[in-house]
């Protein structure tokens, strides 16, 4: 029986032929002669004898009949892939639907190694990694980072060529960390650039990569896409994007981000990515300043759309909210009420096959994206593919991502803001009261948060074809603040104990006026910090919760997770915290920046009645650390509260302001974010 383990090897150096070696142990797939490429077919010999001289492990695989890879190879190994091309998203499907229709890891073994030579690596990475997320049989599996795999989505391809020269002169143990440089896609000269280490972050982007790699769009098992809440995550999650986005615009003393309101009009900001597409051997195009959209016919990608088809979808759409119902394919009414209206809003704009009526209300999200990709050569006359914003790897490095999702919130927005605000009941937790909040770093002034630059190494070996073997390290600067603590005191005067859900927001004081915000716009910038299950004793009582706990985030070390360094032993207790889902916001990332004489922000914390939002199930093993934008894998969303709670909705009258929201299970602190404009070096791999 082949071990799935085997099956992670398949992620290494994804542009060489599938009988190379691959992992830290050396291993080679005993590949059958009839499952070589034509290419290497003929001197099969030659080729297995002289990869195989130094090899440590050997992995059989088994001579199967192969299904039908038509669709799948119709996506040349050398373009680009995308999932929002509905083109794409059905070889995508086709190819999930292969490997999750094998009997048994041994099969899947076989006509995965068959496959990787001949689809598209991209999409080869992709398909394979939802099928291990989703079989019951690969479940344990822990994918490896997606930028140890691709590193050319991430970084400068100028440092690319350094990191090949380093690996190819200098033996491995004396290699050198090649650093990312700081200021690469463009200087202060631009605005927008003060955000670089928000949108440029590693971090970031794998998060919102693998965010996608959880919530797939298109696949014949409907429950591989079909999960609790799916709709309502999509709004969720980038809302929250966005809110920290703008914390962090406020951090560099620039206003709001203007959403894509009229897609007619030019976008100002132009993108220059500086970097190179290995796969595809092309540079990824600009975005000059000021480009339009245009209509799309670009007839490789099955693509003619036009911008007013974008127009007519967000028409119906706002229409469905001004009625307070969507219409699905055989015209039944779906109304979107307070419990799911959100979700379907949610599978509707980002169109899957959730979609309850995709020839009526279309493919909005991702059709925006496309067209923004495609702003350069709408009409494919210069044979150049999509821009950034074309894939959700490299997407969030674009400003114009901001502004597109600013526009796609906003939609979200007008049903929320049709829903009445939640009353006094809904809010207050009887007997419950917040009689004091602090929050402090180590030995650091209360109530003062402090953020810096940090320097870390990822280990790209993975993702290097054809070259020395070895760790090969690139050097990045990302943000990074000094851990704290959470200290809330809280009374119960109910006489027994009771169980509370503790929510933790963070939003800014003051516009970017400096004029104190009102509730119903600081209600858009409350970011997300935590939340957790508290028990409450008769009396008081007193909650510690360190930053490093975040229901939000995950480490550093999960985010950029080596698998071979540090693994617990195997079957071990430890083991199965180790085998989460990558899938989280990271923690280096959890609050903004701040400012160098301080971001004043409120702190909010509440503590809901945890018997109205306790969802009854078992969760040991089940990547629910990060469950807040990611949900919780094979499970239900861990709060029957609607997302965002208790700022989903505009506030009561009344409650002009956050002090005025407030009821006695709620309070707020004033807190300040400091930055320090210095540099440490991580001191561990």
């Amino acid at each position: 029986m082949a071990d799935k383990k085997n099956l992670l090897l398949l992620f290494e150096h994804p542009t060489e032929p599938v009988f190379m070696d691959k992992g830290k142990t050396v291993t080679v797939f005993d590949v059958p002669d009839s499952f070589l490429t034509d290419r290497y077919r003929p001197i099969s010999n030659e080729v297995q004898s002289r990869v195989g001289e130094k090899v440590e492990q050997r992995v059989p695989v088994r001579e199967i009949s192969i299904p039908d890879l038509r669709i799948p190879m119709s996506l040349g190994r050398d373009e680009q892939f995308s999932l929002f091309l509905p083109k794409h998203r059905r070889i995508a499907g086709r190819l999930i639907d292969i490997f999750m229709n094998m009997r048994s890891v041994d099969d899947l073994q076989s006509v995965a190694v068959y496959a990787r030579d001949r689809v598209n690596p991209v999409l080869f990475n992709y398909a394979l990694s939802v099928a291990l997320l989703h079989r019951p049989d690969t479940q344990g599996l822990d994918l490896p980072s997606f930028s140890q795999t691709f590193p050319d989505r991430f970084i400068d391809s100028q440092v690319m060529r350094q990191l090949r020269e380093e690996s190819f002169v200098v033996q491995s143990g004396s290699r050198m960390p090649i650093t990312i440089p700081r200021d690469y896609t463009a200087s202060d000269l631009d605005p927008e650039h003060r955000l670089w280490y928000f949108r440029e972050d590693l971090g970031v982007n794998l998060h919102h990569w693998h965010w996608h790699l959880v919530y797939p769009f298109e696949a014949t098992d409907r429950s591989i896409v079909a999960k609790d809440r799916r709709g309502e995550l999509f709004y969720y999650m980038h809302e929250q994007v966005i809110a920290r986005y703008n914390m962090e615009r406020f951090s560099n003393n620039l206003s709001r981000v203007q959403p894509f309101n009229n897609l007619r009009e030019p976008i100002a900001e132009g993108y220059f990515p500086k970097m190179d597409s290995l796969v595809a051997s092309r540079a990824w195009p600009p975005r000059f300043e000021n480009t339009s959209l245009s209509d799309l016919n670009r007839e490789a990608d099955q693509l003619n759309v036009e911008i007013g088809d974008l127009e007519r979808w967000r028409d119906r759409i706002y229409e469905a909210i001004h009625q307070g119902f969507v219409m699905d394919e055989r015209g039944t009414r779906i109304p979107l009420d307070e419990a799911k209206g959100i979700d379907h809003l949610g599978n509707m704009i980002e169109s899957s096959i959730l979609s309850p009526n995709r020839v009526l209300y279309g493919d909005l999200h991702n059709n925006g994206h496309t067209f923004i990709s495609y702003s350069h050569d709408p009409s494919n006359k210069h044979l150049e593919s999509f821009g950034v914003m074309g894939d959700v790897s490299t997407a969030m490095r674009d400003p114009v991502f901001y502004k597109w999702h600013s526009y796609i919130d906003r939609i979200f927005q007008e049903h929320k803001s049709r829903l009445p605000a939640y009353t006094d009941t809904q809010l207050n937790y009887t007997g419950i009261s917040i009689t004091g909040i602090q929050v402090a770093t180590n030995g650091g002034q209360a109530n003062a948060l402090s953020t810096f630059w940090q320097q870390s190494d990822v280990d790209l070996s993975r993702g290097f074809d054809f070259l020395p073997r070895g760790n090969v390290f690139a050097r990045f600067s990302h943000l990074q603040h000094l851990p704290f603590t959470y200290t809330i005191s809280v009374n119960n005067d109910g006489g027994a104990q009771r169980f509370g859900y503790c929510r933790i927001f963070i939003a800014p004081k003051n516009d970017e006026r400096g004029q104190p915000m009102l509730l119903r716009e600081q209600r858009l910038m409350m970011v997300e910090l935590d939340k957790f299950v508290v028990s409450l004793n008769p009396g008081p009582n007193t909650i510690r919760r360190r930053s490093t706990e975040s229901s939000v985030t995950i480490p550093f070390e999960r985010t950029f997770r080596n698998l071979d360094a540090n693994r617990p032993t195997a079957g071990s207790p430890e083991e199965l915290e180790f085998n989460f889902c990558g899938c989280g916001w990271p923690n280096h990332m959890l609050i903004p920046k701040g400012l160098p004489e301080g971001l004043r922000c409120d702190l909010f914390v509440m503590i809901s009645n945890y018997e109205n939002d306790r969802v009854d199930q078992q969760l040991v093993g089940r990547c629910s650390d990060a469950a807040s934008y990611c949900g919780v894998r094979d499970r239900l969303y861990p709060d029957r509260q609607a997302m965002g709670y208790p700022f989903d909705r505009l506030p009561r009258t009344g409650a002009d302001r956050l002090v005025n929201f407030l009821t006695p299970n709620m309070s707020i602190v004033d807190v300040n974010i400091r930055h320090e404009n210095r540099t440490v070096t991580r001191q561990t791999r």
